[in-house]
Order: C-alpha cells, then sequence, then structure tokens
C-alpha cells in the first residue's frame, strides 16, 4: 500500500484534541497505551495498515523492556509514544474520527478514511518523564546535576539502547559492568572520568552512552551482527531483546580460524547442564601450548559453556551463557557467541527448536529517527574485511539522499574514533 506524506495534514492532525496530548499522569501513560493497544487490535488495524501496527508494536514491547530493567523515564517516553502513534492511525482510519471539521489534503479533498497514514510521523516534543530510577542528583562519583542530563531524550524504533546512568551493586568490577551494559571499560572510564585501577563502591553511579541502531530485522528470529557485538531476537516482528555478546576472536593463520562466521542458520538443539565436546582445532591448541589436552568437560562450574548451550546448523557454533561473564562484549572466543549467565537464562527459555538467525557483518550503520534525526554508528573493523568505512559511510549518506542534511564534521569524527555508538549527525 502506498504511503501519504502530508506534511500539512499531519500538522492540522497535531492541532486535533487529544491526538498528540503529551500530559498524561506518570502512573497512568503504562496503563493508557495497553488500552489503545488492545483496541487497535480489536479493531483489526493492520489488515490495512501492517507496516504501521507492527512499528505500534515495536514501540510498546521497547517500553515494557524498559520497564521491565526499571528504567521508568525511558519506558515513560516509548509508553506515551506508542499511545501517539495509535491515536494518529485511528484518525486516519475513521476509528475515532475528530469533532473538527476534517482536513483537506493537497487536491483540496477530505482524506479517505481508508487512506493510510503518514510513514514517520511528526513527533511532539520531548516528553519530561521522571528520571530513570538509577539516576540520582548527587552521587559517589560527584556527578551532581550531570546525571539529569544524562538521561535519554531519543525515541525511536530504530534505536535500541540509551545514554544513561547505572547503579553500582554488590559485586560488581569495571568489567562486568560493561559487560552487562554492553559498552567497552574503555568507554566507561573515559565518560566517568575514571581512575583505571579504582575500585567501585556499592551505590556509585557510573554514566554510559549503549544507544545503537538496529541493524536488520527479522518476523521471528535471531540476528547478530559481529562488529557491534550484539545479539538481537525479534518475535513477530517485533525486537522483544538485544543482548551484548562475546565473539570469536580475531586470530586467523594457515593453522586456526576463530572468527565468527557469518551466514544463515536454524537452532537445531537446546541443553541445560551441557557437556562441553572440545572440538579437535582447540584440542590441537591445547597440546601446542603445553596443556593437558581434554577432550570434554562435563555439567559444573569449570564448563566454559555454563549453565545453558543452543545449538545452530553452523558447524561448531553455539550461542551460550559463560563462566567468564567478563568478557561479554569483547572478542574472546574460539568463534562461539557468549551471553551474560542471567540473561542467557532468560533467552534459553524463549528460544524454540527451528528458530531461523543469521550472523551478519556490518561496522558501519545509519538511520533516519520518525521525528527526522540522522544518527550514525560506526565500529572497529575488527576482521579486516572492509577496505575503507569512511567510503562507506559517505556511501551509505547519500544513497539515502542525506548528504545535505547531516554534519559532516561530526560524521567524520565518529568515523575516526569508531567507539561504536549509535550518534546523532543531523545538521
Amino acid at each position: 500500500m502506498k504511503m501519504i506524506k502530508n506534511t500539512a495534514l499531519i500538522l492540522m492532525l497535531m492541532l486535533l484534541p487529544g491526538v498528540f496530548n503529551t500530559s498524561p499522569a506518570w502512573a497512568d501513560s503504562r496503563q493508557e497505551a495497553q488500552q489503545a493497544l488492545e483496541r487497535l487490535r480489536k479493531a483489526d488495524l493492520h489488515r490495512h495498515y501492517p507496516e504501521e501496527t507492527k512499528s505500534i508494536e515495536a514501540t510498546f514491547d521497547v517500553a515494557e523492556s524498559y520497564h521491565k530493567d526499571q528504567k521508568y523515564g525511558l519506558a515513560e517516553r516509548f509508553f506515551l509514544l506508542a499511545s501517539q502513534k495509535i491515536r494518529v492511525l485511528e484518525t486516519y482510519s475513521g476509528q475515532h474520527a475528530p469533532a473538527t471539521a476534517a482536513p483537506q489534503s493537497d487536491t483540496g479533498e477530505p482524506p479517505r478514511a481508508d487512506s493510510p497514514p503518514p510513514s514517520e510521523p511528526v513527533q511532539p516534543a520531548p516528553v519530561l518523564a521522571p528520571e530513570p530510577q538509577n539516576a540520582k542528583t548527587e552521587g559517589q562519583n560527584g556527578l551532581a546535576d550531570e546525571t539529569e542530563q544524562t538521561a535519554d531524550q531519543t525515541v525511536s524504533d530504530r534505536l535500541v539502547g540509551a545514554s544513561d546512568v547505572y547503579t553500582v551493586s554488590k559485586g560488581d568490577t569495571l568489567r562486568l559492568v560493561a559487560a552487562k551494559l554492553g559498552v567497552s571499560r574503555q568507554h566507561l572510564l573515559k565518560v566517568n572520568k575514571l581512575d583505571p585501577k579504582a575500585t567501585l563502591k556499592v551505590g556509585q553511579h557510573l554514566k554510559y552512552n549503549n544507544r545503537k541502531i538496529i541493524p536488520q530485522r527479522l518476523r521471528d528470529g535471531i540476528i547478530v551482527n559481529i562488529p557491534d557485538r550484539t545479539l538481537y531476537y525479534f518475535q513477530q516482528g517485533r525486537l522483544v531483546r538485544s543482548l551484548p555478546v562475546a565473539l570469536g576472536t580475531a586470530t586467523k593463520n594457515e593453522k586456526y580460524v576463530w572468527q565468527t562466521p557469518t551466514g544463515k542458520f536454524r537452532i537445531t538443539a537446546k541443553q541445560k547442564d551441557p557437556t562441553w565436546y572440545v572440538p579437535p582445532s582447540i584440542q590441537t591448541e591445547m597440546e601446542e601450548q603445553g596443556k593437558e589436552v581434554i577432550i570434554s568437560i562435563p555439567p559444573g562450574p569449570d564448563n566454559p559453556l555454563g549453565k545453558y548451550a543452543i545449538k545452530t546448523s553452523i558447524p561448531g557454533i553455539l550461542i551460550h551463557s559463560t563462566t567468564k561473564p567478563w568478557s561479554i562484549y569483547s572478542f574472546a572466543s574460539h568463534g562461539c557467541i557468549r551471553v551474560y549467565p542471567d540473561q542467557m537464562e532468560e533467552l534459553f527459555r524463549e528460544i524454540k527448536i527451528n528458530t531461523p538467525g543469521e550472523i551478519i557483518y556490518k561496522p558501519v550503520k545509519l538511520a533516519v529517527t520518525e521525528q527526522g534525526r540522522i544518527f550514525l554508528e560506526v565500529h572497529q573493523d575488527v576482521y579486516g574485511r572492509h577496505s575503507n568505512l569512511a567510503s562507506e559511510v559517505r556511501s551509505l549518506i547519500e544513497k539515502k539522499a542525506l548528504s545535505d542534511k547531516v554534519d559532516w564534521k561530526k560524521v567524520e569524527n565518529i568515523i575516526k574514533q569508531k567507539q561504536g555508538i549509535a550518534e546523532d549527525v543531523t545538521l
């Protein structure tokens, strides 16, 4: 179905009562979004507007994910966005026609009831929702008011993650926090101005930014993007989980290739408390290093697969938990995909046999949000598969006709730093 992009019509909709109401009570935003979503489903609008309803469902799922993680400020913004999208769709579809005069189209005729809504509805001004639960106005880092400014104001179905503040728990180390959040240790050191030798304290606040562009979508299944060391899990076209992972090292020589391979796959088996059968190549490596050659390791604390393993159709490639949680968000495995133990337990429960997936390699990602903001994300080409990342960035920007809409100085800086964070480069 061909989409309508009618700026005048959208602006008129913004003036209609209740279409962009951004002032519901904090306690009611989740309930309002749930009720609106249920209303949308009963109206059966997905048959006429599949892309729009898919976008709304994805927005609601992002909100639920933040709510589950107790990031209530971010959850609030996404619940509000979901409700607003539903109101716009209902208005266009004629399900809840406003009492005011119908807005005119470019031809001077009232829009038909079955006319599709714009693919990128105008987003109202950012809602000043309560800050995330773990953000304080002052803390042991001496962040003071800076933590309030760290709360993410970006709302988009094309992005995941946020600029936020993490509160240190008992047993946390810098490497463990970085692994859980999906950021580098150097990132935490830099943005928090920490001494590398410093010990974290319970209750300490750490600023971070783990915002990423969703690289590719599936109806149902898994996408693993090697450069951004992240696993994306989709259900019914909606992103339900994004997890930092550890992948294969860049080691590659005549004898060994530990790089994680790309390609499509299916989940062929799941096992709790697995036995690790050591591949012959790793046995050979053990022998060359003068170590005892081990053929298999039974379930237990010494098993590097941890408590859960998911087998893929790619030979030798497992998605598994690990006894080395600090290695997550690095290139440290012999090719397998390691997941943080607590996160792996949840993923293991949800994944079903025959779930499809694909491992891809995209060090450069570009996205335009619903509000027209342009985000760029550039990673290190750790496996050396791209000859010129700068050229690739320029090609992506030109392909989307965005050359006159980006700040090229910001673009050049992002290419130079390769921090792997989705950053706004809108001019």
